[in-house]
């Protein structure tokens, strides 16, 4: 039984990556105006700044994927977060929200920072957020005031537990958020 999630850096614009982030842009589309949409497509993902893992089941299947990309030497930016429905309530997302704090850690950050949307649908991921010591912000880099978006931030170096995230164990079934 592995005592830690199979996450591992992959390319974004794999065909069964694809399938999680289309229906990722979909579902932002339909909840969010158009113009606060922030997500990223599959070659912006795969871009300079970028770094991108999925977690995947024994049998290969992607349950979920997240990014990070690099603000600054000190301040990243989580991108993408995203598990499969059939993987939600079971620790990939929490996996994967610590994969992506451990690498920021390594690399000096000194925070990590996302938006998010402030619509009912995102109620889960920003609960998520917060439960692992994520703070309320104000925009950062390139976004501006948006009623429909939601800024938050974790500073690394601050959190009592260095903005630790525990990974569930698993079973060899689908873990997530």
């Amino acid at each position: 039984m592995p005592t830690s999630a199979p996450i591992s850096e992959d390319d974004p614009r794999r065909a069964e990556v694809l399938d999680l982030l289309s229906e990722h842009l979909a579902d932002m589309y339909a909840t969010s105006p158009a113009e606060s949409v922030h997500a990223l497509d599959a070659d912006a993902l795969a871009g300079p700044g970028m770094a991108f893992w999925t977690w995947r089941a024994e049998d290969g299947s992607v349950l979920g994927c997240v990014a990070l990309k690099e603000l600054d030497p000190q301040h990243g930016e989580l991108k993408s977060m995203r598990t499969t429905a059939a993987s939600r309530g079971r620790g990939v997302g929490t996996a994967l929200l610590g994969h992506v704090l451990e690498v920021g850690r390594a690399r000096g950050y000194r925070r990590i920072s996302l938006e998010t949307g402030s619509q009912d649908f995102f109620a889960p991921a920003r609960s998520l957020y917060l439960r692992h010591g994520f703070v309320p912000t104000t925009p950062f880099a390139d976004y501006t005031e948006d009623p429909a978006s939601v800024f938050l931030t974790l500073d690394l170096a601050g959190a009592p537990d260095g903005g630790a995230v525990t990974a569930p164990t698993t079973s060899g079934s689908a873990p997530s958020h």
